[in-house]
């Protein structure tokens, strides 16, 4: 009996010990289940469409780490959970490999199609474009206005050393170092340029070719004429005749700091200045402006022609002399289309005059017509 007694608690203890064996695996099994649920269940998310229906920028700035990335991401509604995006992230190994700039960021990107980007994909770049002709102080106020630099200039660049051109950028670089690309690019510009030279110019330096394609630059706005006006100069520095550019005049008064807004004075003409090619043999002591690359080349490789003199044709280019008798024919021509214009420009200003008494004359009385016209003739 008593071994009867025993057998069946050994039999009992057994079936306790497998029982709990069963459960302590049903646990882990139960367990296992979450975790691989929730496995799932993250990875979906994760390469879930995002919560965004347009195409939205993301900055990152320099020096962010995933963590903060992640929350800002989610701060902004590209994504629905930082922590889900910032593990998930690491978990595919690309929590350390971001860049910094401003990326665009697709509609209904998911958490994956983001990192991908913020780590594989080419931040946005913006421009600064430089029109051809304008002067240091024209160029630093335009890099100034563009907002999406960062920084100060401190110092107005040499006149002549900036490179007209579209100059690209990620967010938040800095205004200098746009700056400093516009002053290499003009370095290897005016190397190239001048290496490749008529080797009979009348010039001694890279910075003389400066100067007189900084002249062509801002004589004429028609890019054909470039090498003709550089002809020009040529000739009247081969013979030793003055250049009389009316923009060295101005460059003289202004500095490049501002427009003049109107015609020279006879007294500014006369006036004895650095930069008054009317008064001053040769060239000015620097360049007015930064000439564009072709203007550069212009002067470096000239048209070769008779002609010392030009002046506006009234189209926008200039007409060209090789005598001052021919020139002077130029010019009356000139002056008659100028006084054409003058009239032209007065007789409408009368009109508009005449046309806002007549409205006024008619609302007055009351039959102005609907869509704001009358007949203003009526009565003149």
């Amino acid at each position: 009996m008593a071994e009867k007694t025993r057998k069946q608690k050994r039999r009992r203890s057994r079936n306790g010990f497998v029982e709990a064996i069963n459960g302590l695996l049903s646990l882990v099994l139960l367990v296992l289940l979450i975790a691989a649920g929730a496995f799932v269940y993250a990875v979906m998310q994760f390469n879930a469409a995002g919560p965004f229906a347009e195409d939205r920028t993301f900055i990152v700035e320099p020096g962010n780490v995933l963590s903060t990335v992640a929350q800002r991401l989610e701060e902004q509604g590209l994504i629905t959970n930082a922590d889900l995006f910032n593990y998930g992230s690491r978990f595919i190994s690309r929590g350390s490999n971001l860049k910094a700039g401003e990326f665009n960021i697709a509609a209904r990107s998911s958490m994956l199609d983001i990192i991908r980007e913020l780590t594989e994909g080419t931040p946005i770049l913006h421009h600064v474009i430089v029109p051809e002709g304008f002067t240091s102080w024209q160029v630093v106020e335009r890099v100034n206005a563009d907002a999406d630099l960062t920084g100060s200039i401190d110092v107005l660049p040499v006149e002549g050393s900036l490179l007209p051109g579209s100059y690209s950028y990620q967010r938040g670089d800095s205004r200098q170092s746009v700056i400093d690309a516009m002053a290499l690019a003009m370095d290897e510009a005016l190397a190239e340029v001048w290496a490749n030279r008529d080797p009979d110019l009348p010039l001694a330096s890279p910075e003389e070719l400066l100067t007189l394609a900084s002249i062509v630059e801002k004589e004429t706005a028609v890019p054909e004429e470039r090498p003709m006006i550089a002809g020009v100069f040529i000739n009247r520095l081969d013979i030793g005749m003055r250049l009389q550019s009316d923009p060295t005049i101005i460059y003289g008064i202004t500095r490049g700091q501002s427009t003049l807004g109107r015609g020279l004075r006879r007294s500014e003409i006369e006036a004895e200045t650095p930069y008054n090619t009317y008064q001053i043999d040769g060239l000015p002591p620097g360049p007015i402006a930064n000439p564009g690359i072709e203007s550069l080349r212009a002067a470096a490789n000239p048209e070769e022609t008779d002609a010392l003199y030009f002046v506006a044709d009234g189209t926008g280019g200039h007409v060209f002399a090789d005598s001052y008798a021919e020139h002077q024919a130029n010019v009356a021509a000139w002056r008659a289309i100028e006084a054409e214009r003058a009239a032209a420009e007065a007789e409408a200003e009368a009109q508009a005059a005449m046309d806002a008494i007549a409205r006024e004359e008619a609302e007055e009385a009351g039959v102005a017509e609907e869509d704001g016209t009358t007949d203003e003739t009526d009565g003149q």
